[in-house]
């Protein structure tokens, strides 16, 4: 493992992570105020790069700043992949980051389709869930360029099964499943009932990964912290999915969007973004602090098969 830790590498990685945040609050506003199509062209925004205010009254501004912050991202994205490509000496990590730049150009692509299809063929709904995708990336570039990551850490031993890699994998593929159904429901693909299934299911998956880090590594720090991120971002998650559906229920006459139900559905879906990102996290600490069943650590540090 690559034994040198770039402090302005890992910062601007996390600043990459910190702006995808910020796309997904604009892509929520776009969805809740119902603004998706206020700008009919793409990439151009009413056959301009630059529009004028005058040009972006109502939902077009929305649309126009989820485009334009989207944009910026593709730009950080590439820096970071130029960057861990003359900083980064691990060649897993540089050709990850030539793979996020790919995935920011799929990204943007089903964007635009979205717009050219008119909201068509489950376009917005995988717009969405692919979004998450390239967040896990980014998150998992800032992860991997931490001095946490790169510096050595005792190696935790995993007596329990299934495995502890294998529980915090089925958490966060559950976790996307129900990102998914939510994507669903909020662009009116399918119905309410799915999405509390896999809420219900996200909860159930999540105290069963907590309590096996509780029971099998209540001593380690790190996974005590996995452990109650993730309770405490589940737990808010749910509470905020009851607050924005009672706020669509209670606003349903409205002849415009409600500003409380707009915010409530913005905070609702940003946070399934840092539930999903929290799984990622939990993941990647099982992998760095407990080594898979099949290898040992040997005096050097490096991992050898059984």
């Amino acid at each position: 493992m690559n034994k040198t830790y770039h402090p302005g590498l890992h910062r601007f990685s996390v600043f990459v992570c910190l702006w995808t945040v910020l796309l997904f609050i604009f892509g929520a506003l776009v969805t809740s105020n119902g603004a998706a199509l206020s700008v009919p062209d793409w990439p151009k925004s009413f056959g301009t790069w630059f529009p004028s205010l005058r040009m972006l009254a109502g939902g077009a501004f929305f649309e126009h700043t989820h485009r334009v912050i989207a944009a910026i991202l593709g730009v950080l994205v590439l820096i970071l992949a130029l960057a861990l490509w003359k900083k980064d000496s691990r060649p897993w990590i540089r050709w990850f980051g030539v793979t996020a730049v790919g995935g920011v150009v799929v990204q943007g692509v089903l964007g635009g389709e979205v717009v050219r299809q008119l909201l068509h063929y489950w376009l917005p709904v995988l717009h969405a869930c692919f979004a998450q995708v390239m967040f896990g990336a980014v998150l998992s570039i800032a992860v991997f360029t931490s001095k946490w990551w790169i510096e050595d850490r005792p190696q935790l031993q995993d007596s329990g099964s299934p495995s502890i890699h294998s529980l915090a994998i089925l958490n966060a593929v559950v976790t996307f499943l129900q990102v998914f159904l939510g994507a669903g429901f909020r662009h009116q693909e399918i119905a309410i009932w799915p999405h509390l299934v896999g809420s219900a299911a996200v909860l159930g998956v999540m105290i069963w990964v907590a309590a096996a880090l509780r029971r099998r590594f209540d001593d380690s720090r790190e996974l005590t912290f996995g452990r109650s991120l993730l309770h405490a971002l589940v737990g808010t998650q749910i509470l905020l999915g009851f607050a924005a559906y009672w706020s669509r229920l209670v606003t349903q006459g409205a002849p415009q969007p409600a500003p409380v139900m707009v915010w409530l559905t913005v905070i609702h879906t940003v946070f399934g973004a840092l539930v999903f990102a929290s799984s990622i996290l939990v993941v990647l600490m099982c992998y760095r602090l407990v080594p898979r069943h099949g290898a040992v650590t040997v005096p050097s540090e490096r991992r050898a098969a059984v």
